[in-house]
């Protein structure tokens, strides 16, 4: 198999043969002297957070077709390891994730999507290995701290049961769990988390630390034996293709368990071709993970189509299977979780590496790159400059392989594979519709009946705070079906997550628009709820957002600021709202003016405004408190 990274993809298939070509430089391929480690498999990482947003609001054939793309074995990326999020009700990057226990004394083990991602992964390949991961806790976790491991028997418990609800309610068994803290990491809570998983009867679960950098869990575990016993893979993020001496002594297994997180045009798809084979090559790293699986988020959040592919139009249903898919397929198409890599794998001379790997049953699979600096760069760390030039190679086949010889010119900026394996399969679909921007004219009623599956509404993506279907058993009337945000108290958070809640929806693009909303506060006295236009900002930075936020409070006032956090006023007075009234609020804003009606009434109009000229919609509240939002509609002008 042949891919150019310049010219997309060109396909041909050759099996081990007597082949006699050119001179070149001569690299060999024997296992006499004993194999090297154990591949572990190539996977994708949902989460970290809100990356798959979008994917579950896919129609039908077209979800069906992306999740083919990843993971159906022999047609897509056939990836081998699927790690999701453990949600933790916070901003995580792209988004929030649910958790499982917004408070102590709740427990749901359908919120969210990652249940859904994971069920649908091992549909199409039983064998997929699967890992969770928590970035962030909900409040409760943390005692009302922001630290995740100051009641370590709280935390072990809490990860715990996720993994625990994973089986019960969906058939799932986890195979890892991750430990992950970029200011630290806690030795005490990692041994615990070990006794609690086989105090539950979780032996077969595994734990990967510390998801971050080499140091200082390699030297911790190096001295520390009950550590050592407790971790079973030192897994690190963008590790450049490298690891440290001391990793190799402790004789763990290591992962680059996130990794690439790069634009995923032909240059991400170089730099991914680059770090799987020299992660092993340089680092000796028997799995690479990517961030992320899925590009299926909002373009204008943070690190927009840095998947392996790109999903994030389910109201046309378009996507693009991008290079990082076939990337991927050079490697995961000829190879399965368990083949060992061969001793002798490593750079050629002018530049480029090998990798050879065997089931150790007479099958053999080489993938070669020659990707050049600029055609390969990821987005970290930094790479240093390099060069690469076309070169004629011979690999001889020496050991128990079919002894004999091939001989290949590679040029830059490619990839092949060559192997015994006869089954791999460039599969393919019927394009799927043309792209499309989101609708100009939108509205959804909330209505629980009409996406029973999923605890999210289509197409909103929560920037802090969580916001669910709601059904009121106890109402009959107009408003039982309802969103909800249900997150009272701050998370443990990863990010600086805003002190308001907020969920964005809609166009990037869109500068003159009406939406409108049914709202509901549920806080007395203290409550305040929002709709908003040309939202500007989302992902970690979410503090600092700008836009037109019009807001109402229990307290019978009103406000229109230019920002999230309120501190720029363009006009505010006495609205008469109160709690547990059914409002509606309806937001216009034309060029540089903005009015707002309440219930069908003026109650300003023409509030000047000069930035952002542009942005998301956005519904939410004033603090993590409880409120209900129904009957939303978009008109957009332009």
């Amino acid at each position: 198999v042949r891919m150019n990274i310049g010219n997309q993809c060109c396909l041909f298939w050759g099996i081990f043969l007597h082949i006699s070509v050119c001179l070149g430089e001569d690299y060999d391929l024997d296992d006499k002297t004993g194999l090297g480690r154990s591949f572990d498999g190539i996977g994708g990482l949902s989460g970290g957070g809100a990356t798959s947003r979008l994917l579950v609001n896919y129609a039908e054939p077209y979800r069906s077709q992306i999740l083919d793309y990843l993971f159906r074995p022999q047609f897509g990326a056939s990836l081998q390891i699927l790690k999701v999020e453990i949600g933790g009700d916070a901003q995580t990057t792209d988004g929030t994730e649910p958790s499982h226990m917004h408070y102590e004394d709740d427990e749901n083990y359908f919120r969210g999507y990652e249940w859904w991602l994971m069920r649908e992964a091992k549909k199409r390949n039983p064998n997929i290995t699967l890992i969770g991961l928590p970035w962030a806790f909900p409040g409760w976790v943390g005692n009302g701290g922001n630290w995740p491991y100051s009641f370590p028997d709280i935390t072990a418990s809490y990860v715990v049961s996720w993994i625990l609800g994973a089986k019960q309610y969906h058939d799932l068994d986890i195979d890892y769990v991750g430990i992950w803290n970029e200011r630290s990491f806690n030795s005490k809570y990692i041994k615990l988390l070990r006794y609690t998983l086989d105090k539950r009867g979780l032996e077969r679960v595994k734990i990967i630390a510390s998801d971050n950098l080499w140091e200082p869990i390699t030297s911790v575990v190096f001295a520390d034996k009950d550590l050592q016993d407790a971790v079973e893979i030192l897994g690190v993020h963008y590790p450049g293709t490298n690891t440290v001496p001391k990793a190799l002594k402790t004789g763990k297994k290591l992962w680059s368990s996130e990794d690439y997180s790069t634009f995923n045009d032909n240059v991400g798809g170089g730099c991914w071709a680059r770090i799987l084979n020299q992660n092993y090559v340089n680092g000796k790293m028997t799995a690479t993970i990517s961030w992320n699986l899925v590009s299926s988020y909002y373009d204008d959040l943070p690190f927009g189509r840095d998947g392996l592919m790109t999903a994030n139009e389910p109201w046309s249903g378009n996507y693009v299977v991008e290079s990082p898919i076939w990337i991927t397929a050079h490697t995961t198409q000829f190879t399965e979780p368990g083949w060992m890599y061969l001793q002798t794998v490593g750079h050629f001379t002018h530049s480029g590496s090998y990798v050879a790997l065997t089931d150790e049953r007479g099958n053999l699979t080489i993938i070669t790159e020659t990707m050049t600096h600029d055609h390969s760069v990821c987005i970290r760390p930094p790479l240093l400059p390099y060069n690469v030039t076309a070169q004629n190679v011979t690999f001889h086949l020496k050991g128990t392989f079919v002894s004999g010889s091939f001989s290949i010119e590679l040029d830059v900026d490619e990839v092949y594979t060559f192997t015994t394996v006869r089954n791999g399969h460039r599969g393919n679909y019927p394009d799927p519709p043309p792209s499309a921007p989101f609708p100009k004219s939108y509205k959804d009623d909330f209505d629980v009946s009409g996406n029973p599956y999923f605890s999210e509404a289509p197409n909103f993506a929560d920037q802090t705070g969580v916001f669910e279907y709601f059904t009121n058993l106890t109402d009959p009337g107009p408003h039982n079906s309802t969103l909800r945000q249900v997150v009272t108290q701050r998370p443990v958070t990863w990010v600086a997550d805003a002190d308001q809640t907020i969920s964005v929806i809609g166009d990037y693009k869109w500068h003159d628009l009406m939406v409108s909303c049914d709202i509901y506060m549920e806080a007395v006295h203290t409550g305040g709820v929002f709709v908003a236009v040309r939202v500007d900002k989302g992902g970690g930075v979410i503090r600092s957002t700008r836009g037109i936020f019009f807001w109402v409070y229990a307290d019978g006032t009103y406000k229109v600021t230019n920002d999230l956090r309120g501190m720029t006023v363009l006009a505010e007075g006495l609205s008469g709202t109160r709690a547990r009234v059914w409002y509606t609020l309806t937001l216009t804003v034309k060029g540089n003016y903005a009015s707002a009606d309440l219930n069908g009434y003026p109650l300003w109009k023409n509030a000047v405004l000069w930035e952002p000229r542009h942005g998301w919609v956005a519904i939410g509240t004033s603090s993590f408190e409880l409120a209900q939002f129904d009957n939303f509609a978009i008109e957009a002008l332009a």
